[in-house]
Parts: structure tokens; sequence; C-alpha cells
């Protein structure tokens, strides 16, 4: 009779017909003895595979596997085999029995084996498997003995894996996408700035939408994937939206397991694609769409392998940047000219250590950013190879990719650094009030006396409320994105404030140059244009009113999650 209790405590030995392992011998403590196979033999395990496969036809060449079997015991073998032979898809064993794995053999490397004494864990390690071929039912095939050997572990896998095979994931995830306008997002949530942009847009769009938050890191965690994969089912999205990769993993198991369910990806870029696609692989799949904020990187995306790439810049918020009621007369806030922005000291210091570089890419940084920052290359490897061969080979030759972002970061930072440096000092003849890091102590002296400083603002909390109480709010754009415009140019006018900002090319077929958006070329005019705008207020206001009309009329979130619907729709409706 079997035992009424989990058994672990036994020894195992190998019983031999010809030299070949032909049974296994399990000896409890209390001193009986059972036989693996027993008087059946090879029969034993191949009953169980044979049901499964008169259950499960094998599908079409081409077509997928609708369930993934999984034998719960490995015994010895030969029920693993006869079922690779027989079943296209991919095949696991649950078996936890290191006794008799050590006898039976190495395990096949064409089935995943799982083995975690904790049955929690190995359910885990089986849903993982499960969601990377594409959440399809998993199906149970018991081994007579194992239950008896332990009926908590392979009782709760023979469970679980039941009730998967019920609930039939695959099925329930296959359904019409875009039948309905507005459509139904599934939004990737963290703790990113522009989130909560996007989501009020949708709110105010009507879309229906739901959200799964990606936790601390950037990756796409198994419990990350169960929450979304659960809100699949539940929501049935059209589409799942990010901003900048969050929650895609560097792998391309995400974007694989979308490809899939055949729900589509919309990533939205709003920093330069290529520092953060640069650790990605197996992305550019047909199910992933890429918005970025930058013209200039619509080309090198579709280089990259993605077929779906379009141009979608930055807008503002209009419920939140509105135009004070009244202005106080006294306000630590107020000032003629300000400018809200990072030194970039500290930003260029982190990358530097984090890369480990060598000293042939840290002797001539400096020199490198400030010519990367002059041309019109857009890549700082691509530029470092036409114009520093020496420092491009030994960029090729830093052993990891990580590192190599590191560098292409720093570059870029340090040109932003100088390029921002360059054009802030043109208003400190002004007293002006500059937010931002402590950096700004170390990037100009007199602090107090020539200028003011005041720490980094809340983009939520504080910005709405600062611009309006600067005559001219200053602005220069980062050296990542050479032809775009900022998200100032669109949050100060929404504000109802002036802004007076470098010329970007994509600018103006965003705004009418000097009608609507006040501009310089080059930091040697800052000085003049400031004095200038200072001395004429009512150009200022006429500048910041037509600014305001053009934002709130086609710069909105509203405008650019409307566009990005409409083409999602025409992309896979």
């Amino acid at each position: 009779m079997p035992p009424t209790e989990p058994q672990s405590a036994y020894t195992a030995e190998a019983l031999y017909e010809q030299g070949q392992v032909a049974d296994l011998c399990l000896t409890l403590a209390d001193g009986k003895s059972w036989r693996l196979l027993g008087r059946s033999g090879p029969a034993t395990e191949l009953r169980p595979v044979e049901r499964f496969l008169a259950e499960h036809p094998a599908p079409a060449p081409g077509e997928p596997a609708p369930v993934l079997p999984v034998l719960l015991g490995h015994g010895l073998g030969h029920g693993l085999a006869a079922l690779l032979d027989a079943w296209p898809g991919p095949v696991a064993v649950a078996d936890k029995e290191a006794a008799l794995l050590a006898l039976s053999g190495p395990p096949d490397p064409r089935a995943l084996h799982v083995a975690d004494p904790d049955p929690m864990a190995a359910l885990k390690a089986l849903s993982r498997w499960q969601m990377e071929h594409g959440g399809r039912p998993l199906a149970p095939i018991v081994l007579p003995l194992y239950p008896r050997l332990d009926r908590a572990w392979y009782g709760l896998l023979q469970e679980n894996l039941a009730a998967s095979r019920k609930f039939d994931f695959w099925g329930r995830a296959d359904y019409p996408k875009f039948t309905s306008w507005p459509p139904r997002v599934l939004h990737l949530t963290s703790d990113y700035f522009l989130l909560g942009e996007v989501v009020r847009a949708s709110e105010r769009l009507g879309a229906p939408h739901m959200f799964v938050n990606i936790g601390s890191k950037e990756i796409a965690r198994q419990d990350f994937v169960e929450k979304l994969l659960a809100a699949v089912v539940e929501f049935k999205p059209d589409f799942v939206f990010t901003i900048n990769h969050l929650g895609v993993d560097r792998e391309g198991v995400l974007a694989g397991l979308l490809e899939k369910l055949r729900l589509p990806l919309a990533s939205w870029f709003v920093d330069n694609p290529h520092l953060i696609l640069y650790l990605y692989a197996n992305l550019s799949t047909p199910w992933t769409a890429i918005y970025t904020w930058d013209t200039d990187n619509v080309a090198s995306l579709r280089e990259r392998g993605f077929p779906h790439v379009d141009y979608l810049p930055l807008a503002a918020d209009a419920s939140r940047f509105t135009p004070p009621r009244s202005l106080p007369e006294r306000h630590p806030w107020r000032s003629r000219v300000s400018f809200v922005g990072n030194s970039m000291i500290y930003k260029v210091g982190a990358r530097m250590k984090a890369g480990r570089f060598p000293r042939e890419l840290l002797t001539g940084y400096r020199q490198v950013a400030r010519g990367f920052a002059a041309s019109d290359e857009r890549s700082v490897s691509a530029f470092l190879a036409a114009h520093h061969p020496a420092e491009h080979a030994a960029f090729a030759a830093l052993d990891t990719d990580e590192r190599k972002l590191c560098y292409e970061t720093m570059v870029t930072w340090e040109a932003t650094r100088q390029y921002r440096k360059a054009c802030v000092a043109g208003i400190l003849p002004f007293a002006p009030l500059i937010a931002g890091d402590k950096g700004w102590n170390k990037t100009f002296p007199g602090q107090g006396r020539d200028w003011r400083w005041h720490k980094e603002l809340s983009y939520y909390d504080e910005l709405p409320g600062f611009y309006p109480l600067s005559e001219v709010n200053f602005n220069c754009t980062s050296q990542q994105m050479k032809g775009a415009v900022n998200q100032r140019v669109f949050d100060v006018p929404a504000a109802g404030a002036f802004v007076l900002t470098d010329h970007r090319e994509q600018m103006e077929e965003l705004f009418e140059p000097g009608a609507e958006v006040a501009f310089y070329r080059d930091p040697a005019e800052v000085p003049e244009l400031v004095r200038h705008y200072l001395d004429h207020p009512a150009e200022r206001r006429r500048i910041a009113t037509a600014a305001r009309r053009r934002v709130l009329a086609q710069h909105t979130y509203e405008h650019r999650l409307e566009t990005l619907f409409r083409s999602m729709k025409k992309i896979y409706g």
C-alpha cells in the first residue's frame, strides 16, 4: 500500500541488466522497498505519455503546440525520450529527487528541468517558462510512484498545472483589438515625471486605461510579467504604452511575449533613444512601434530594424501649466531673468566613475565633447570614428556595452555642460535666479552677489508657479537633442510666461519664429537679446500670448495622444 504521509527519507540503488540500468530500488526508512518501474518495466513511464499524446494530437508543422507538457518525475528517461520524439513543442520535467536523478543518467538538454525543493519556487520557474512560450496551458504528465515520494511537492505542482490547463490563458488573450474608440490602453507605470501628464490626457480623451507597475527597476522582473499577463486577460487592452522603454527588459523577453500575444507596444522616447536602446537586443519586432521626440532619430531607429517609427514631439499639460490669476509683489522666485536646469557637473562625474575608463579616453574627453557639440553628428561613436580615431579605438576596446554606453553618455553630458555654461554665462549681467543642483556654485563664482541660487524645483508642484514670476525664462537645450525642442518651450508659454530659447531646426515646425517664439542662435547673442526683451515688455507679452495660443491649439498631451492613438490603430487595427 502507498504511504499516507510524504516520504523524504530513502536510499536508492541501481539495478542492472546486461550492464545497463534497468530499474531503481528505493529503500524507505521503515525498511520497505519500492521499484521505480516495477514488473512493467519501461511501459510504466510510457503509458502516461501515450495517454497524453492520445488526448493531444501533434499540431501541424509550423503551428504552435496547444499545450506545454510537464513530466512530474524523470524516472529512467523512457517517457521523456518518447515525449521528445513525438511532441514538436517545448517540454519540461519537474523532479526534485536528487538521489534518483544521480542514478538515472544526465538530463536531456532538450527539456527544461526544474528541481527546486521549494514547490512555490518550482512553480515560478515553470510559470516563467510558460510565459516565454506564449502563456499556453501547462499539461501535467504524472509518472507513477513520484506522488508517493512527496505528496505535498508533486501534488501541489499537479494541482496548479491542471488549473493552468483549464484556465487557457492563450485562448483568453486572443481577442480582437481596436474595435472601439478611443482605444483601451495598458500603461506601464513608474515614478517617471512625464507619465502623469499622459495619464491625465488619456482620462480627458476618455480612453479606458489600466496600470501595471514596473516596480523599482527598469527590467521585466517575474512579478511584473505576471501582473502584465493578468491585466491582459482582465482588461483586454488594444495596446501597451510605455515611455523610454521603461519596463522592457534588455533581453527582449517582454517584446517577444507581446509579439506572441499579438499585443502591440507603443514606446514614446522623450530622451535620446540610442542612449537607452544601446543595451537592448531582440526588440525590433513588428509589434513594437517607436515614437520619438526628435525627428532626427527616425531614420537611425529604422536602421536598427524597427519597422514602425514616427515623430512625436513633446507637449504641455495645459491643465497644470496655466497662467496665474495674479502675481505676488514679493516672492523668493521673483526675478527679471531665471534659468532652470542641471549644471551636469555631477552627472558627468558619475558616468566617469561608473565607466572606469582607460587613460586614452579620460585625457581628451572634454575636447571630444567640445567637438561633438559643434558637429552635426548625433552619435558620439560615429563622431569618434570620423574625427578621433585613437579615442575610437580605445572606445571600441571597452569590454562591455555598459561601459561604452557610460562613455557616450559622459561625452554627451559633458558637451551639454560646456554648452550650458557658455549660454548661462550670457545672463549673468542681469543677476539671474538659477534653479538647479549645487554644481552651479562650482560653475560660476559670485553666488549671492552676482546671481542667486535656488535648489532644484519639483516639476509638478513648483515649476508651474515658478515660470510666471520671471520676466525672461532662459532656456538652453541638452546636446542629446540637437534638432528638437525641449519641455520648457511648451511649458513656459502654457503658464502664460515668456521664454528665450536656443534655436533648434524642428522649432519652426511647431512655432512661428519671431511671432510665437524668441530665440538665439549663438551664446554670444544672449546678453543683447535678454536686454532687448527686458526693455520691451509689450513684445514679450505678445510673443507669450501667441505661443500659449499655439500650445493650446496644437501642442497639448491630448493632441499627442490623439496622434499616437490614431497611428497605433492605423498600424495594428
